[in-house]
C-alpha cells in the first residue's frame, strides 16, 4: 500500500503500524521515521477522493507528529512522482508536500525530499531547494531517469546540486536511494571525486587539517 497515513477508515491501522515504527526508531536511535501517505484506491477516481485523503493525512500527521515529539523524533513526508515509480501514490509534488505541512502546523514535521522525484514531477531543482530548505528534514538522490548513481548519464548535475546544499547550510544526511549499475562501492567513485574536487580526503576531512 505505500503508507497508510493518508488512507480514509485506515486510522487504526496506521497508529498501530506508528507505535512498531516508533518502537524501531526508539531501539536504533532513529531520529526520524518517514509517514507514508499511501495510495488512491485501485480504479477510484484522484480527484474524487483528494479532499477526503488529505484530510485523514493531516488528521493522521498531527497524531503522530504529537506522539514522537514526546521522542524528540521528526516525522517526514516525502513526495513521490506519479508518473513514473506509482501513478496511485497520493503525495507527489514538494508544493503538495508543503502545503499539507503548513496546514498540519508541527515543527517536527518535515520534508524528505528526493531529487529523483522532483525532477521528474517539477525540475526547477535550484529554486525548489532555495525555497523550501527551511522545511526539509532529509535529502535523497539518484540521477534522473535511470535512477542510477549520480555521475550516471542523466538531466541532473549533483556536484553543483552538493555545493548549492552546502551554500544553503544542509548539515544532514543525504541518501543515495539509487540502483547501483554495478558494484555498489566502486559506484561510489562520484562522492571520492567530489569530495576531490572540494579539496577534502576520503571522508570528508580537510587537507588542510592533516
Amino acid at each position: 500500500e505505500l503508507g497508510l497515513a493518508a488512507l480514509p477508515a485506515r486510522q487504526r491501522d496506521f497508529r498501530e503500524a506508528l507505535g512498531r515504527a516508533l518502537r524501531y526508531g526508539t531501539a536504533l536511535r532513529c531520529p526520524r521515521i518517514h509517514l507514508m501517505a499511501g495510495r488512491v484506491p485501485q480504479g477510484v477516481d484522484r480527484a474524487a477522493v483528494a479532499a477526503e485523503m488529505e484530510a485523514t493525512f493531516i488528521e493522521n500527521l498531527r497524531y503522530a507528529a504529537d506522539l514522537l515529539a514526546q521522542e524528540d523524533m521528526i516525522g517526514l513526508v516525502e513526495p513521490i512522482n506519479n508518473r513514473i515509480t506509482d501513478p496511485r501514490y497520493f503525495l507527489n509534488t514538494p508544493h503538495q508536500a508543503a502545503a499539507i505541512l503548513e496546514k498540519v502546523g508541527r515543527p517536527n514535521l518535515k520534508m524528505q525530499l528526493d531529487l529523483f522525484h522532483c525532477q521528474i514531477m517539477d525540475g526547477n531543482l535550484t529554486r525548489n531547494l532555495e525555497k523550501y530548505f527551511p522545511l526539509i528534514g532529509h535529502i535523497q538522490i539518484a540521477q534522473v531517469p535511470g535512477r542510477h548513481e549520480p555521475d550516471s548519464p542523466g538531466e541532473v548535475n549533483f556536484p553543483y546540486i552538493f555545493e548549492l546544499l552546502e551554500s544553503l547550510g544542509y548539515t544532514g544526511y543525504v541518501g543515495c536511494e539509487y540502483a547501483p549499475k554495478g558494484d555498489t562501492l566502486e559506484g561510489l567513485g562520484w562522492l571520492r571525486s567530489y569530495w576531490e574536487s572540494r579539496g577534502l580526503q576520503c571522508g570528508g576531512t580537510s587537507k588542510a587539517t592533516e
